[in-house]
């Protein structure tokens, strides 16, 4: 089955450049687009799309308020990859604390662009390049720090949460810490339960606002 994407931009010549690159994959099938974010849950609901590409800065609601009331009303609701012309936007980190899944440069180059919507529907690493990674060592708190030693990982644990917030894949932790794909989805459960985290974006996010791992 393809990956089905929405794609929710304000501005039609990007929606129509994504659509172009997205389309010419055999595995990638685009089925709507909405201009503003007010339009998604609609969309979403009717469409059951995999992947919702979402513009951050859109005139009525923004992608990040789109993001948040996907989540909260959506059952089952899709991967969200938040679109962005500024990598070190604030407006993206929000985003990110807020639930979605990675972001997407829009001067992205066509390989980079079906390579996030595939990663990202495949869910199991992650897009989170150097700027956001500083973005959220600074918004470290005294409380991401308690909430992190409360949490008390494993020595493994922390071993998969430290590659995860390096974006490695399950596939590339078993093989980095000769072990089984199946354990570490184990650890990567265990990791999400004992942070409180909706998904490994969130664990990641903590991860690094805690100072458990440093930016580089």
């Amino acid at each position: 089955m393809p990956v089905t994407v929405l794609l929710v931009d304000d501005e039609p010549l990007v929606r129509a450049g994504l659509r172009a690159v997205l389309e010419a994959q055999d595995d990638i099938e685009v089925v709507g687009e909405a201009a503003d974010g007010a339009a998604v849950i609609p969309l979403v609901s009717r469409l059951r799309p995999d992947v919702v590409a979402m513009d951050v800065r859109m005139p009525l609601m923004d992608g990040i308020e789109a993001t948040r009331v996907v989540l909260r009303t959506v059952a089952d609701p899709p991967k969200i990859l938040v679109v962005t012309t500024f990598e070190n936007d604030e407006y993206v980190y929000e985003a990110l604390r807020a639930g979605a899944d990675g972001f997407l440069l829009k001067r992205a180059r066509p390989a980079e662009i079906v390579h996030a919507v595939r990663l990202v529907a495949e869910g199991e690493s992650l897009l989170f390049p150097a700027a956001v990674r500083q973005l959220a060592a600074n918004y470290g708190t005294s409380k991401a720090r308690d909430a992190m030693e409360r949490a008390a990982l494993t020595d493994r644990e922390a071993a998969v949460l430290r590659l995860m917030a390096r974006g490695r894949s399950n596939a590339e932790i078993a093989a980095e810490l000769v072990v089984g794909v199946e354990t570490v989805k184990t650890h990567v459960s265990a990791v999400l339960a004992k942070l409180g985290a909706r998904d490994r974006t969130q664990a990641v996010i903590a991860a690094y606002e805690s100072g458990f791992v440093a930016p580089r």
